[in-house]
């Protein structure tokens, strides 16, 4: 059985490919879904990444609310991939990331792509700021976890352009 907020991700990607309709949040709520977090929904498909979308920081009530907003948009918005017929469905292996609020870091040493996730912005340009989830594969030195986050996430191509990093830990739920 999955988690309780895998499982309204899941209802929610599946009402909205199969109805087009937004479901509520339910009447009942865990402690979870009570709290107010940054949420990012992953959506992957033998394996293979499906889609993900989240926030950073609350931008809803709750948690539950994040999760059926980030849910629709990781399966139907990420510019990445198509959205997700309703054949695809039963395919579909969902986490829900609740991210702690994000701490600035000082140092690199402060860093361990295990265990934190990493927002990188640009001083000059505070509209390039990318986000890296903590954990994932292939990822597994600060140096490849800064550099996937700077260039490939936040767009910053220019290594002497100044930046600033975040780090966050989230409670990963599959």
């Amino acid at each position: 059985m999955a988690h309780p907020l895998v499982e309204l991700a899941r209802k929610t990607i599946e009402t909205y490919v199969k109805e087009r309709k937004v479901i509520d949040p339910p009447k009942e709520l865990t402690p979870e879904m009570k709290e107010r977090a940054g949420v990012f929904v992953s959506i992957h498909k033998r394996g293979q990444l499906r889609g993900c979308i989240g926030t950073i920081e609350p931008t809803r009530p709750n948690v539950a609310e994040e999760v059926i907003h980030n849910a629709i948009s990781a399966a139907t918005r990420d510019p990445r991939f198509p959205p997700v017929r309703p054949d695809e469905l039963p395919d579909l292996e969902i986490k829900v990331d609740v991210l702690t609020p994000p701490e600035p870091v000082h140092s690199l040493d402060e860093l361990d792509p295990k265990r934190y996730g990493l927002i990188v912005q640009s001083l000059k340009h505070p509209w390039k700021r990318g986000l890296l989830l903590p954990d994932l594969p292939g990822i597994n030195t600060v140096e490849e976890q800064v550099y996937w986050t700077r260039v490939h996430k936040a767009g910053i191509t220019d290594p002497d352009e100044p930046v600033q990093m975040f780090r966050f830990e989230v409670k990963r739920y599959t």
